[in-house]
């Protein structure tokens, strides 16, 4: 039997539509009035439960979990729920598809790329492994920036990687992220300038990341909730945190999923934000799983996948109780409410 070769080499030997926005909204706002005792421990024993679903579902999947997982307080602060070796510095597999796609949305916002600039896809950069591209069989379209960003985002497309390298070179990738602030989240160049290994991260500047993207101090509000609509779309990955949730309620959830291998065994990875119900980033969630066995099942199967599923239920129900905050007038239109039920 041949020797399967892991996503990660198979972007490293060579590195759609336009999607509806996110209900943009402000960091969090101060709380309306005192909050009730009630509230305040129904509040404590939600986040006591994600704490101890965590290591249930950690000690149930096996393997080494590096996380970061936060929450709102009462009082409108963010606030680590779990922390659990979260500085450690891991690869990031295809959540790290994030950082490239911010890096590509800051050139944007600097006005040295646009997201209608057109470019060829041709079949010498077409990779497998995950996405939709290679299904093609065919190719010369010529793709939009936005295109294959949203490719990259909704079904971890690896050719969209190449794409991105294109107009953002790798150097170019990680001074882009040092000049924000990111110490570890890089990508790994290769000779060609073009390509690069999709690199390291750590769940604690994942989360930061995640948050400074949800309240528009990482990037202008136009390229934030470009990036949010796309992660938040209820076509994208469900095998995970949002599985065992309705169309609604996956909306509410911005979420890239990250899966491969190497010499210590399989790696699945999830890290992403929940909004209340007044469109508010909540909390974030940045969970790094690696060591694990089953390999090659990519699936919501694997054990870990299952865990993200177990936890996502809970840690989204915990959120309830954190919509006492002042809200802000919701939009007329769900955004995110499918035409004629398409």
């Amino acid at each position: 039997m041949a020797e399967p070769v892991s996503r990660r080499v198979a972007i490293g030997m060579g590195a759609a539509a336009a999607t509806l926005v996110a209900t943009g909204r402000a960091a969090v706002a101060a709380p309306s009035g005192p909050v009730e005792p009630a509230v305040q421990a129904s509040i404590a024993a939600n986040r006591n439960k994600i704490r101890r679903t965590y290591g249930e579902q950690k000690t149930r999947a096996g393997g080494v979990w590096h996380s970061h997982i936060a929450m709102v307080n009462p009082a409108g602060v963010l606030e680590a729920v779990v922390e659990d070796d979260a500085d450690h510095v891991t690869h990031g597999y295809s959540v790290q598809k994030l950082a490239v796609a911010v890096a590509v949305m800051d050139k944007i916002d600097r006005g040295e790329l646009q997201l209608d600039q057109r470019l060829d896809l041709s079949a010498d950069i077409i990779l497998g492994g995950s996405g939709i591209y290679f299904l093609q069989t065919v190719w010369g379209d010529q793709v939009t920036v936005a295109n294959f960003l949203t490719a990259m985002l909704l079904v971890s497309d690896n050719t969209a990687v190449r794409m991105c390298g294109r107009v953002v070179p790798a150097l170019e990738i990680n001074e882009i992220l040092a000049a924000k602030g990111f110490t570890h989240t890089r990508v790994e160049p290769v000779a060609n300038p073009n390509r690069f290994f999709l690199g390291v991260t750590t769940p604690r500047e994942t989360h930061d990341l995640l948050w400074r993207l949800a309240n528009k101090t990482l990037l202008s509000a136009r390229s934030a909730d470009f990036l949010l609509g796309i992660l938040r779309w209820i076509n994208g990955y469900h095998d995970g945190i949002r599985r065992n949730m309705s169309s609604t309620e996956r909306s509410r959830i911005a979420t890239k999923y990250g899966a491969d291998f190497d010499d210590l065994g399989a790696a699945r990875h999830e890290a992403g934000i929940m909004f209340d119900a007044n469109g508010a980033p909540t909390l974030t969630y940045a969970l790094f799983a690696d060591s694990l066995g089953d390999l090659d099942n990519y699936g919501a199967t694997h054990p870990a996948v299952q865990a993200h599923a177990v936890l996502g239920r809970v840690m989204f129900n915990a959120i309830a109780a954190t919509t006492n905050r002042t809200a802000k007038a919701r939009h007329a239109v769900d955004p995110f409410r499918p035409v004629n039920g398409g």
